[in-house]
This record gives structure tokens, C-alpha cells and sequence, in this order.
């Protein structure tokens, strides 16, 4: 009975080793966040397209501030040859008027933040669709995401697949 005993514990021992060996071992990589999308060219490109249309706001901004302020310092310099009555409707209406230009100019530089965030979205869908994709013709478990902000305080280089997804990001990407 013994010798039954020690068999069939040598035969389980041995199915179990088989068993555990048999198993495939989850495949883990991770992605650096930050570099991911500093490299990822779609997203530069787009960045420099919103970086001119803001650059463009800002010098329309200024150019109507400065023709603001050359109408303001002309109103002065009547204002003293004015009645008070009349002096305090012309200021009234400037000041009406610089409100107005103001609230232009900000729903202006909210619209453009507005489709930036938009295309910055899409971009970010993008990237992971691409990333899921990616991770599952590659046979990949898990794909972590590290960097600033990312869930990967600590990864062997080796595993590190920033490289592999911005050159397919890359390369699928057409301007």
C-alpha cells in the first residue's frame, strides 16, 4: 500500500511538473507614454499646425490691441475738449466696444483650444487602438504603460517596446 502510495505521488509530482511546464508564460512589454508621443509624428504635425493657427491669434490679438489702445489715447485727448456728459458716453462706448473685441478674441483662442483637444483625443485613441493591435499580433499579454504618469515604475530594457510601436505608429502614419 505504501509503495502504491509513493508511485502515485511520483506520478502526480510528475503530471504537475508537466502541467506548470506546459503552461505559456503571460509575454509583458511596456511602452514609455511621454516618448511615445514626443516621436510619434501625427502628433508633432499636429501640434505645429495648432502652434501657427495660436501664433496667428496672437499677432491678430496684439495688432488689435495696439489700434485698441491708439483709439483710447486719441478719445483722451479729445476727452478734455469734451462736456462731461458727452466725454462719459464716448468712454462708455469704448469700453463697450474693448469688451466686445475681447469676447471675439477669447471665443477665438477657445474654438482653437477646442479642436486641439479634439485632435489630441483622436490621436491618443489612435495610439492605443494601434498599441492593442500591436499587442495582439505580437502575442502580448499585457502591454504597460510607463513614463510620467504611466503604471511602470521599473521594467528590464528588453521589454521596453517604445521603439517597435513608434516606428509602426510611424510608418502607418500618412500626412
Amino acid at each position: 500500500m505504501i509503495h502504491k502510495y509513493k508511485q502515485m505521488k511520483k506520478i502526480i509530482l510528475g503530471l504537475s511538473i508537466l502541467a506548470f511546464m506546459s503552461c505559456e508564460q503571460d509575454k509583458i512589454g511596456f511602452v514609455d507614454n511621454v516618448r511615445l508621443m514626443n516621436e510619434y509624428q501625427q502628433k508633432i504635425d499636429i501640434e505645429s499646425k495648432f502652434k501657427i493657427q495660436a501664433d496667428a491669434l496672437k499677432k491678430k490679438r496684439d495688432s488689435i490691441s495696439l489700434a485698441f489702445q491708439t483709439e483710447a489715447q486719441v478719445f483722451q485727448a479729445k476727452a478734455d475738449k469734451m462736456s462731461k456728459t458727452k466725454a462719459q458716453q464716448e468712454y462708455a462706448a469704448l469700453q463697450q466696444r474693448g469688451q466686445f473685441i475681447g469676447q471675439q478674441l477669447q471665443q477665438e483662442d477657445q474654438k482653437l483650444q477646442n479642436t486641439g483637444q479634439v485632435e489630441m483625443d483622436s490621436i491618443i485613441s489612435k495610439v492605443k487602438k494601434e498599441i492593442k493591435t500591436f499587442g495582439k499580433s505580437n502575442n502580448y499579454t499585457y502591454i504597460l504603460g510607463g513614463g510620467d504618469g504611466g503604471s511602470v515604475l521599473y521594467g528590464k530594457e528588453a521589454r521596453d517596446l517604445t521603439d517597435e510601436v513608434i516606428t509602426l505608429l510611424n510608418k502607418n502614419y500618412s500626412k
